[in-house]
């Protein structure tokens, strides 16, 4: 009953890793596994096909046209959608998302829980409807339901939050996001270029769902305060290494007696 996609682009060792997870732990609960993988130049193929999964490239990505992708793909009616970044922790993570479509046939989707700011609005109860940033879809551990995609699919204009603007969209259509106690771990580090990418996309999908706007005074403070940041951020960083350096001085010096 479940399709587990995961987006991926040359992360093949985490891929590996989030695939060892999910055929060792949850293979019993799942019906099948997908990769959709954007041009990767690793050994990513090589990956998922030593652990079975099918593995679909795709061209020309963009995150709505990447999940409309992993909808088109998946056979089954429950989709969970990850990146290789990401993977189930709790035992019984696809059991609770089956349980939450038995028991609602309204339900257009699950977020699960990853981080403080989504155990937060679990625990306060603060639906989709009221902050549909926090409490709706991420596409990075959350599920779908492919019936409701059939009629409503992803927008592929839109330069990110594909997944906000859906949650956005199905809600007026009268369906309901849920979260679900399901955990997994977000676990990436991303470098100075992946960072800058994303706030480029960020500032356009802010832009063209939220509709904020940018102007040449926030420019100019994001500049201003940046800068400010990194140079005090250099004097408070080199004082505690200084710091550090003196107390291994003194610890040289005047060792502590051994137990």
């Amino acid at each position: 009953m479940i399709s587990v996609v995961i987006r991926t682009k040359n992360q093949s060792s985490a891929l590996a890793f989030a695939l060892k997870n999910l055929t060792e732990r949850y293979i019993k609960s799942i019906s099948e596994i997908i990769v959709i993988d954007n041009e990767s130049v690793d050994d990513s193929k090589e990956v998922a096909s030593r652990y079975g999964a099918r593995f679909v490239a795709i061209k020309d990505f963009s995150f709505g046209g990447s999940a409309n992708l992993c909808a088109r793909e998946a056979k089954y009616p429950i989709v969970v959608l990850f990146s290789a970044h990401s993977y189930p922790v709790s035992h019984d993570f696809f059991e609770l998302i089956q349980q939450k479509f038995e028991q609602n046939t309204n339900l257009a989707g699950l977020r699960c829980l990853h981080s403080p700011n989504d155990y937060k609005n679990y625990i306060n109860q603060i639906s989709a409807l009221e902050d549909s940033d926090k409490s709706g879809l991420i596409f990075s551990g959350s599920a779908f339901s492919r019936e409701v995609w059939k009629s409503h699919p992803f927008k592929e204009d839109v330069a990110t939050f594909e997944d906000k603007e859906w949650t956005t969209r199905v809600i007026k259509e009268g369906y309901e996001i849920d979260f679900v106690p399901s955990i997994f771990c977000y676990d990436i580090k991303r470098t100075k270029k992946q960072l800058f990418f994303r706030f480029k996309n960020d500032i356009i999908g802010n832009y063209q769902l939220w509709h904020k706007n940018v102007t040449i005074g926030n420019a100019f403070r994001g500049l201003i305060g940046g800068t400010y940041n990194l140079i005090k951020n250099f004097f408070v960083d080199f004082y505690y290494i200084i710091c550090r350096f003196l107390y291994l001085i003194k610890f040289i010096t005047n060792k502590p007696k051994k137990f």
